[in-house]
């Protein structure tokens, strides 16, 4: 299979090439940046040749990195990407709000597609992908690759013995300090938004915890002075069985992303459960009266093991139906958090 990247982004380089290079039966096809029309759109005619020529070369320096360390073929357009015939499969970093476009173009394309979450900023496009990848037999593959880690296996392991009782209260918080404000987290045109970003890893993590039956029932998103998208929020979510899960998440924070589990008889407690990079031993304390005990986790390449599962959506029907099933289901709960916190995002 040949994949090629679908813009010179920093977590291409920094965390997508590495994995690939791990991952066997796998080719590295290309680098495409963007055409002016592309990178502009309707705009194009109204920005200077200066202009222009600047984001150009921008552009063209980002993706010759990867020309030059991985002696790959450079595209001048996505449009020239997805037509050539010698790609398979496209992996697709660009922000949030530009997702639903190219996956739906590369798609069309007969790519199949590897997608940065979120997979799209709403359950109606996502719906709209998953039916244009099985009207074509195509992979989609959201990239939550935290999911893969074998540190939430683990994690499980230890709450499914018994070791800490009976499970009272599931506490997922993920968030990090402001970063620059031309970052794209911060731009609405772009899906920007806490919800969209470091919101998403909860919601995802939370409803695997609390299996099939995991709904929301509360939710809130908040904002600050100067920012048109929503900065920072929080949800609770339950199961059939009376399980609560408690959210919290923002993207003007200082640095948070912890698991705890409140039970019975010990409480569990981990960090870096969101966000373990490749070869990361993080740790879990089990604290139960006054005494408290600190495991190593495993170690592991999520981002390679996401790849994987990504080429085993290629190969069988059934795990790609399965991931369509992930990922409309993911879309389904930021919807319905949408609607639950309607007065305030």
């Amino acid at each position: 299979m040949k994949i090629a990247v679908l813009c010179p982004s920093e977590i291409a380089l920094r965390r997508f090439m590495p994995a690939l290079q791990q991952c066997e039966g796998i080719e590295f096809a290309g680098i495409g940046m963007a055409s002016p029309e592309e990178w502009f759109g309707s705009e194009v005619g109204n920005t200077s040749d200066n202009d222009i020529a600047v984001q150009q070369q921008r552009e063209r320096e980002k993706a010759d990195v990867f020309v030059a360390q991985f002696g790959v073929k450079r595209f001048d357009s996505y449009g020239a990407l997805l037509s050539d015939r010698n790609v398979d499969a496209v992996y697709i970093p660009l922000p949030p709000g530009l997702h639903f476009r190219w996956a739906q173009a590369a798609l069309q394309a007969g790519k199949h597609v590897l997608v940065e979450k979120p997979a799209t900023t709403s359950l109606a496009e996502t719906r709209e992908l998953i039916s244009l990848a099985r009207s074509r037999d195509l992979a989609l593959h959201e990239n939550y690759m935290f999911i893969f880690h074998n540190q939430l296996d683990e994690i499980e392991k230890i709450i499914a013995s018994g070791e800490i009782g009976e499970i009272r209260l599931i506490r997922i918080s993920f968030g990090f300090p402001r970063r620059a404000t031309n970052d794209f987290r911060y731009n609405k045109l772009l899906g920007g938004g806490a919800l969209l970003d470091c919101g998403g890893y909860t919601l995802r993590y939370a409803s695997r915890l609390l299996g099939a039956s995991a709904r929301l029932t509360t939710a809130r998103a908040n904002y600050i002075s100067d920012f048109s998208v929503d900065m920072f929020g929080s949800a609770t979510m339950v199961n059939d069985d009376g399980a609560v899960a408690q959210l919290a998440f923002g993207m003007d924070n200082n640095y948070k992303c912890d698991l705890e589990v409140w039970g019975s008889s010990g409480t569990l407690f981990s960090g870096r459960v969101l966000t373990a990079p490749a070869g990361f031993v993080s740790t879990v304390e089990i604290r139960k009266g006054n005494e408290s005990e600190t495991r190593p986790l495993p170690a592991d390449d999520a981002f390679q093991k996401s790849i994987k599962h990504f080429k085993a959506c290629i190969a069988d029907e059934t795990v790609r139906e399965k991931q369509y099933a992930a990922i409309k289901r993911q879309a389904a709960f930021v919807e319905e958090f949408r609607k639950l916190s309607s007065d305030h995002i």
